[in-house]
């Protein structure tokens, strides 16, 4: 190209603050945080390759939304939806029983590290980005699914989202009707809203990795509701309720100090990073799991076990 380092310095300049908040985009879009990061990349090229025809037309937020937008429906053409174990059939009803074997064939759902997300945008941005809405959008087809993120998490007008999709007004608020309605339908309303992180949220964590760490299973009693839901991916199987979640969890946890936690967040939710003592006495990396708090109790587990996804939250795979 015969671009100027100049012109370059200046195309950094000018695009890079917007990097964090196209992640999000790509992230909401794909579900999944390795393939969110491939179509920024691919953002930033078609941005580059086009920059000389960009005249300020829109804003160049705008512009560049516009182009990971169009990235992320055309890599959704050849991808599969990132469903949760959850979205793929019942609650299991046998708790004590060995986990089945992993199922590696299917693409699941990935948490995304706040520590990805821009700082000041983060709170603001936290109720788009929960894992219960961004697991419910692969359940919409890929313009749907764009139409809602970009009307109802980025504000756009009709209009604007019409030109950018190349159809109608009246065909996108068609589009929008019908997606709200879906997300109604996979997922309950309290299941998409975010509770602002406060003293409260802090204090269930705490009590979360005492609980653990202790093997002090009745002191999860008062955490869990009743209507508590575990799930494990790549694990088929999740359970349903404060009972089936109990028996579980004493089928497996048993001695104070085999388990360790590192506390941290995900999807703008409370989150921890579990290890497990082998026999040697090191603590391997078994899980990040995402935490559901609602009205002081956990509402759901989510156990990401793979321990690669502690490299995302650059998080160490052993400790001492």
């Amino acid at each position: 190209m015969s671009a100027t380092t100049t012109d370059r310095d200046e195309f950094v300049r000018l695009t890079d603050p917007y990097r964090r908040e196209l992640l999000a985009h790509c992230y909401r879009m794909l579900g999944s945080v390795d393939e969110a990061e491939d179509l920024v990349q691919e953002t930033y090229l078609r941005a580059w390759r086009s920059y000389d025809g960009y005249e300020g037309r829109a804003s160049l937020r705008t512009w560049l939304h516009r182009i990971a937008t169009n990235t992320c429906l055309t890599a959704l053409e050849s991808r599969a939806r990132r469903p949760l174990p959850s979205g793929l059939g019942g609650p299991a009803e046998t708790p004590e029983e060995p986990l089945t074997a992993p199922v590696t064939d299917v693409p699941w759902l990935q948490p995304l590290p706040d520590a990805l997300v821009d700082p000041a945008n983060v709170v603001a941005a936290r109720g788009s980005l929960r894992l219960a809405l961004v697991a419910a959008l692969q359940n919409l087809p890929a313009r749907q699914r764009a139409v809602l993120i970009l009307r109802d998490v980025l504000a756009w007008r009709a209009a604007e989202v019409a030109v950018l999709l190349g159809t109608s007004t009246a065909a996108v608020k068609s589009s929008l009707q019908r997606a709200r309605a879906r997300l109604d339908e996979v997922a309950p309303d309290e299941d998409l809203l975010a509770e602002p992180e406060g003293a409260a949220d802090r204090e269930v964590l705490d009590r979360y990795v005492a609980a653990f760490e202790n093997a002090d299973l009745d002191a999860l009693i008062g955490l869990l509701q009743d209507g508590v839901e575990l799930e494990m991916p790549p694990y088929l199987q999740w359970f349903s309720g404060k009972k089936d979640v109990l028996r579980f969890l004493r089928a497996r946890v048993h001695d104070k100090g085999t388990l360790r936690m590192l506390r941290t967040r995900a999807n703008g939710q409370p989150a921890v990073a579990m290890y497990v003592r082998d026999a040697d006495g090191v603590f391997r990396g078994h899980s990040v799991q995402v935490l559901t708090v609602r009205e002081d109790a956990l509402a759901r587990i989510t156990a990401f076990i793979d321990a690669r996804v502690l490299d995302r939250f650059e998080l160490p795979r052993e400790l001492s």
